[in-house]
């Protein structure tokens, strides 16, 4: 009679890197890129016309 061995699968390499790996916010690497981007996309709207330049915006 032979003797059969059932043997785990075998791990993921990929899974374990990824695990290991520490993940996080990227807001606080680059305040200026964000200023930057606002006052552009702030700029676009106006010059659009969905909103006026007039402190009654809501």
């Amino acid at each position: 009679m032979k003797i059969k061995l059932t043997l785990p699968k075998p791990r993921n390499p990929l899974a374990v890197a990824a695990k290991t790996r520490r993940a996080g916010s990227h807001l606080g690497e680059q305040p200026a890129r964000r200023l930057r981007r606002a006052e552009k996309h702030k700029l676009q709207v106006l010059l659009s016309g969905r909103k006026t330049g007039g402190a009654h915006d809501a």
